[in-house]
């Protein structure tokens, strides 16, 4: 995720902006900028990669009293990470950094390109501040410009910008991407994207909320709510613990990277979704044109993800699709047809063998696409189109986010393809555009689970094993349940399809046997609980995962009623994340860095 700095004061600001910057780190970037105002005058650097790459182009650049200056790491989600893409962005005047996404970008694009304003960048954040500079002709001021500029917004921002009319001054916004306002005692003024970029700068901060705007300059600070009403400044003391600003008050990366899937997937499916059509800006249409089937490759997580997408795509695409996990069909001297598009995902795209199998894949001519968090990664160089998936960095090993929103660029992906192949009429597209908006309040944790969980763990910490059982897209989740209390817990699971319990995996059942049973109630609910009653009449102990009560359950974990089996399938993945956590916290793991793993595995 990208990470915003600014600052107004008497103080060096390029190592303030920088300094700020690089206690965002963690968020994950490709590239990074500062801009600086002084005496009407800006000065600018940018460079891709690491922040020592932007200190040594800005290596002999110092300024000596008041300035004001912006900062930006970004993580590219429009366009390559480019000098050129990086922030800040510039117009004839003023600067902007912004995180997040403007879903209208291009319709503010066309009109201001209509108007004869050039673009340097392929970003969606560059319109800010032409935008700006637009309404900058006709405003009485420039904090009417950025008002009229922010209301026509639409998507998720938080945007600074500064203008060399008014050189004591930053405009600030915040709407769906966060953004703190803090100030000391030596009346200076700052503005990060995380605390952790102003700890030991100020001693009190305001919690910007969505729809907040205003204009900070050396002497004062404005500040207006969505409906323009002035809104009374109440700051409230900083903490002074770095890591803990970082994690955000969670315990751990694991749990805050759970915590803000809702954010995730808002950021996943901002721009993608329209009435009726999931648009896909990154894809040429003629990608899919004499494509008789989908070939997905991955490995681990990612390999779930793809079990998935073969059930949408076939049912959503009717378009035959197949799953092949990267390291054996590296070896395995594969058929592969040229009408076939050949997919890969990967969190990284770096997975060494995912990699080889897409070089493979090329080198049949296949078409190729790959799914990624990770914009110019060796995956994305290589293969024809990408999507990516907005997750932001993942520190916690164990990946959640980045499942999740795998999935949900997946889900997107098989109703382009049954839009391209006229399989779903338009309103059966629409009804599933509908429940993909209502993702990220599904993910959202209940508090009431969360202690739920947290309380059973501790009867889980025994016994020979764990099945995790499930049906049709529950079977890979069930799969990735599995995997994830493995990773962390250091205990054995296994993922079954529940059908496949009385073909041999039953004979383990016990009472220190423990099965983890998803149960939809809008996908195979009655067969699926059949196959937990055979376990459970062999003594298995139950932990049933459903919106409906299941009276042979040993304990059961009530979700939430929705109206179709994928929101169900996502509150699911959200408890048996939580679950395997809670269990290796109680086994007092290090949850972030569990032994023998990595992140990104880039050898065979």
């Amino acid at each position: 995720m990208c990470g915003i700095v600014g600052y107004i004061g008497t103080k060096p600001v390029k190592q303030i902006l920088i300094d700020g910057l690089r206690e965002l780190e963690y968020r994950g970037y490709d590239s990074a900028g500062i801009a600086v105002l002084q005496n009407h005058q800006f000065s600018l650097f940018k460079a891709v990669g690491k922040l020592i790459n932007l200190e040594e182009k800005s290596q002999k650049f110092e300024s000596t009293g008041f300035s004001v200056g912006i900062g930006h790491t970004r993580w590219a989600t429009h366009g390559k990470p480019t000098e050129l893409n990086a922030h800040p962005h510039i117009g004839s005047a003023s600067s902007v950094v912004h995180n997040g996404i403007i879903e209208n970008y291009q319709e503010l694009k066309n009109m201001l390109t209509s108007k004869g304003v050039q673009f340097l960048s392929q970003t969606d954040t560059e319109v800010i501040v032409h935008l700006f500079e637009y309404h900058l002709k006709t405003a009485n001021t420039p904090f009417e410009a950025f008002t009229k500029t922010v209301g026509e917004l639409d998507g998720a921002y938080a945007v600074l910008l500064i203008n060399a009319q008014v050189d004591d001054t930053i405009f600030f916004a915040k709407h769906g991407s966060p953004m703190i306002l803090g100030r000391n005692h030596e009346n200076e003024t700052f503005f990060g994207s995380s605390d952790a970029a102003l700890i030991g700068k100020c001693h009190e901060v305001i919690y910007l909320e969505d729809g907040h705007y205003g204009v900070a300059t050396k002497d004062s600070i404005t500040l207006y709510d969505g409906q323009n009403n002035p809104v009374n400044l109440q700051f409230t003391p900083l903490s002074e613990n770095k890591l803990s600003a970082q994690k955000e008050g969670f315990r751990f990366f694991m749990e805050k990277e759970i915590y803000e899937q809702g954010t995730v997937l808002a950021d996943t499916l901002m721009g993608r979704l329209r009435d009726e059509t999931v648009y896909f800006e990154e894809l040429d249409p003629t990608l899919f044109d004499g494509i008789n089937e989908i070939k997905l490759c991955a490995c681990g997580t990612s390999y779930h993800a793809a079990m998935v997408a073969t059930y949408l795509f076939e049912r959503h695409a009717r378009i035959r699709t197949s799953v092949e996990i990267a390291s054996e069909f590296r070896y395995r001297e594969p058929l592969l047809a040229p009408d076939t598009l050949f997919v890969v995902i990967s969190q990284s795209g770096e997975t060494a063998d995912t990699l080889e199998s897409l070089k493979m894949a090329k080198k049949a001519g296949l078409k190729t696409l790959v799914i990624c968090n990770v914009d110019n990664s060796s995956m994305v160089r290589l293969a024809d189109a990408s999507i990516l998936t907005r997750a932001g960095i993942e520190k916690g090993v164990a990946s959640t986010k980045a499942f999740a929103t795998q999935v949900t660029v997946l889900w997107m992906l098989s109703l382009t393809l049954a839009s391209e192949r006229k399989i779903l009429q338009a309103n059966e597209i629409a009804h599933q555009i509908k429940l993909l908006r209502t993702l990220p309040s599904v993910v959202a944790v209940d508090n009431g689970i969360h202690e739920q969980l947290r309380r059973l763990s501790k009867r889980y910490l025994h016994g020979h094993g764990f099945f995790f059982i499930g049906r049709d897209v529950f079977f890979p989740l069930a799969l990735e349940g599995a995997l994830k209390l493995k990773e962390i817990s250091y205990l054995h699971a296994e993922g079954y399809p529940s059908g496949e319990m009385k073909h041999g995996p039953i004979a383990l059942a016990d009472p220190e046997l423990f099965t983890i049973a998803l149960l939809p109630q809008h996908k195979l609910y009655d067969k699926t609980k059949s196959n937990v009653e055979e376990l459970s009449a062999r003594d298995s102990t139950i932990c049933s995962i459903s919106p409906l009560d299941f009276d042979k359950a040993d304990d059961h974990i009530r979700t939430h009623y929705h109206e179709d089996y994928m929101l169900e399938f996502f509150e699911m993945m959200v408890v048996l994340q939580l679950l395997s956590m809670e269990i290796a916290v109680r086994l007092g793991n290090d949850v972030d860095m569990p032994r023998n793993l990595a992140k990104s595995v880039t050898v065979e």
